[in-house]
């Protein structure tokens, strides 16, 4: 059906092909991007994006894949050696359930000062004065509002403090709420020196398409005039469906649990939205994610360079043997696919399709011994298996 649509608004002459790139956040998990686009480069097939967005973890990786394969070095670097103290340090105590948050992020601050070198900002305003687009999303905390920031214009424009405001908002797209503090950025409204708080991108829309630079004439006619037959590639730093990990009995963690549950389910949404927009644009959709069989680690705030460079290698593999991707948003597979629940009486069905295949385990206990009612990933690390009324 979604073929269908797409060939009919084909339009009459078909234009020059684009590309177009969005990166999730994630955390940890962009380590899994950044070897997908090493190994793209690799494979050469890596192609130069007209448009490229990016929101938390993904606002890093976006701004050095804009930078191009020369800066490759640097997001091996960055997701296959950091550590959680090069990002991060916990601050302790009562007083910080108090503060503005849990964690200092000033590492990260120091990590994104290190590469916003004159070079790099000579790089980008000239990467968007031949066209290419840089976008970054941030979440205005008090206005409750998604914001997209044009980073390449910035760096093009050359004003005071330009620089500056890129690693503020480099800084705030990947802020988590409540773990992290907010980034204050100055702005004027009517002549008014105001300062908004902005958090982490994946807040408000975790991944979003904005098109490449449109030619005047093209503004006013629909999208497919202009996109059709182009290429939109979405990697999402993560699964599209998490494995179940216990949660503990305590506030913070039944919190973190929950906001990322939400986060999981905001993503996959968006997916099928920019599904739906490429079909009515023309656009070939693209869609890339750790596999729900790979062994992932569950904590995405947690930096191990040993697990980090595991998740890197795959997605470098999978670019390398062309097999990252997959043609349908999520929900259009038969594994992914919600059961609904008519009894408390259930049964294990292993998942097919490589997300939960082989081994089960136990369903884990609570204190009192009774079953959660979460399956528990699987010994393979793949998706676990479901719960289904018999």
């Amino acid at each position: 059906m979604g073929e269908r649509i797409r060939t009919s608004q084909k339009p009459a002459v078909i234009p020059p092909k684009k590309t177009c790139l969005a990166l999730s956040g994630g955390g940890t998990f962009g380590a899994f991007q950044a070897g997908l686009l090493v190994g793209w480069t690799e494979a050469g097939t890596r192609p130069a994006f007209d448009s490229i967005t990016g929101v938390s973890t993904g606002a890093l990786i976006a701004g050095l894949t804009f930078l191009g394969p020369d800066y490759d070095c640097e997001l091996r670097r960055v997701y296959t050696t950091l550590k959680t103290e090069d990002i991060y340090t916990k601050k302790r105590g009562v007083r910080s359930l108090l503060s503005d948050s849990l964690a200092d992020n000033t590492p990260l601050a120091q990590q994104i000062d290190r590469i916003l070198t004159p070079a790099t900002m000579a790089r980008l305003a000239e990467e968007h004065r031949k066209g290419r687009r840089l976008y970054v999303g941030t979440t205005d905390l008090d206005g409750r509002r998604p914001v997209i920031w044009d980073v390449g214009a910035i760096a093009a424009n050359n004003e005071p403090g330009a620089r500056e405001l890129i690693a503020k908002v480099m800084l705030a797209s990947a802020a988590i709420p409540a773990f992290f503090p907010p980034t204050e950025i100055p702005v004027e409204v009517d002549g008014r020196q105001l300062i908004e708080r902005h958090v982490d991108g994946g807040v408000s829309q975790n991944v979003f398409l904005r098109p490449p630079q449109v030619p005047p004439e093209y503004r006013t006619r629909p999208p497919a005039d202009f996109l059709y037959g182009s290429d939109l590639y979405i990697i999402v730093a993560g699964k599209l469906y998490a494995d179940p990990h216990q949660v503990k009995a305590r506030v913070v963690q039944i919190a973190s649990s929950g906001v990322s549950t939400l986060i999981d389910a905001e993503t996959r949404v968006e997916l099928i939205r920019l599904y739906t927009a490429s079909i009515l644009a023309g656009m070939n959709y693209h869609l890339a994610s750790i596999p729900a069989d790979f062994q992932a680690p569950t904590d995405s705030t947690k930096f191990d360079p040993g697990e980090m460079s595991r998740m890197f290698e795959e997605g470098r593999r999978q670019a390398l043997t062309n097999t990252a991707w997959r043609k349908n948003p999520p929900g259009t597979l038969e594994n992914e696919i919600l059961a609904q629940r008519s009894s408390i009486r259930l049964t294990r069905v292993a998942n097919k399709g490589g997300a939960g295949e082989g081994e089960d385990t136990p369903v884990p206990e609570n204190k009192s011994g009774a079953a959660t009612g979460s399956p528990a990933p699987s010994n393979k690390g793949g998706g676990a298996a479901e719960l289904r009324v018999p």
